[in-house]
């Protein structure tokens, strides 16, 4: 009976683990140096976006347009 409450209690904690990493990697962004030199953007999806250092400067460069695009065109777009 022991036994059945610590795998009971080692569930409920396992559980709760899960818990706290799903939220932890849905909600963190971070940036980091990839292998070959690029910037990499960890927690929009499941993996990485990666770009090299121009490319972000480009896109960043954009970001005027991007969000006209997006408010232009919201009726067509969806959201998670």
């Amino acid at each position: 009976m022991a036994e059945q409450e610590d795998l009971q209690a080692e569930l409920e904690r396992l559980r709760a683990e899960n818990e706290t990493l799903k939220t932890r990697a849905t909600r963190e962004l971070r940036l980091q140096v990839s292998q070959k030199g690029g910037v990499s953007l960890y927690g929009i999806r499941r993996f990485p976006i990666t770009f090299y250092a121009d490319e972000w400067d480009r896109i960043l460069g954009m970001a005027n347009e991007v969000r006209a695009f997006i408010r232009e065109n919201e009726s067509s777009l969806k959201r998670k």
